[in-house]
């Protein structure tokens, strides 16, 4: 069952900081997607306790004396920081979208980049004391997302079977955010995210690498309706995936690797009837959060 449903920032302005309602819980995720600028040279992604405790810094840096980057998780309290976890590679390079995903777990933040797990950061300070999070730097957002959901209803990070179907508690609402990660199979003709209801689909969303198209579309009572075709083919054979499904009053806005790639109105709008996921196709499945 969902906590305290925060709506998303759809392409916010950095520097970006906003109260996280509620504070954080076990089990929350947290998404950011973006484009880190081609003249980075670092920025932060912050979970703080008011203006002075960051109780998670995660810094993507960029130097020349070390390759292509590396990235540093730390802390900082009363005025000190604390010593540097640092991982010598980067999943962000320059000029590229990224999508960033932190989930909150009792022991450690779990940390994917671009739909792969990156890094864990246990945690120093209590994460029931953060109320705040901010991104400032060379980089451009283009969604921040807060999904509250009880740990038993998220699917841990491994291999799922495909077809896939879960429910979604409670149904859908404005501010709800679906978050999917795997990787494409190597001779992929064609992939399918659903949201059902009793009655039908309100969202067939398809990438159809074969023909280079990704259809949308929507079914009610086994009929189904004009279908919505776009060129734009954000995945790629044998390579992994983080799609992000935001539910907005008027759309559905999909994202893939931290761009925004898609944007479908509302056919059904009796947005609480929709209560299932299902992800079938050409793809091996490692995470799933209804």
């Amino acid at each position: 069952m969902a906590l305290n449903q925060q709506s998303p920032f759809i392409n916010p302005v950095v520097p970006f900081s906003c109260m996280i309602k509620g504070g954080l819980q076990n089990g929350m995720s947290i998404t950011v997607c973006g484009r880190v600028l081609p003249n980075a040279d670092r920025f932060n992604v912050n979970l703080q306790q008011g203006s002075e405790t960051v109780v998670l810094q995660f810094n993507p840096r960029y130097a020349s004396w070390i390759g292509s980057g590396y990235v540093v998780h730390n802390t900082c309290q009363y005025g000190k920081w604390g010593w540097e976890e640092r991982k010598i590679e980067t999943p962000f390079p320059k000029g590229q979208t990224f999508s960033l995903q932190i989930l909150v777990t009792p022991e450690s933040y779990k940390i994917s980049a671009n739909g792969k797990p990156f890094s864990e950061y246990k945690h120093r300070i209590a994460f029931s004391d953060v109320d705040r999070m901010c991104v400032v730097g060379k980089v451009e957002l283009s969604l921040v997302s807060f999904h509250y959901v009880a740990p038993s209803h998220a699917a841990l990070p491994g291999t799922l079977t495909v077809p896939y179907k879960t429910i979604i508690h409670g149904g859908l609402q404005p501010g709800k955010a679906i978050i999917i990660q795997g990787v494409i199979s190597p001779q992929a003709n064609r992939v399918v995210f659903s949201l059902r209801y009793r009655a039908g689909t309100a969202l067939y969303y398809s990438p159809r690498l074969d023909k280079k198209v990704v259809v949308c579309n929507s079914c009610k009572n086994g009929k189904w309706e004009i279908e919505e075709h776009s060129g734009l083919m954000p995945f790629e054979r044998g390579q992994p995936f983080q799609v992000t499904i935001c539910c907005s009053p008027n759309y559905y806005e999909v994202f893939v690797n931290g761009e925004q790639t898609h944007t479908y109105r509302h056919r059904y709008t009796n947005l609480a009837d929709i209560d299932v996921l299902e992800v079938s196709g050409d793809l091996q499945l490692s995470f799933v959060q209804p």
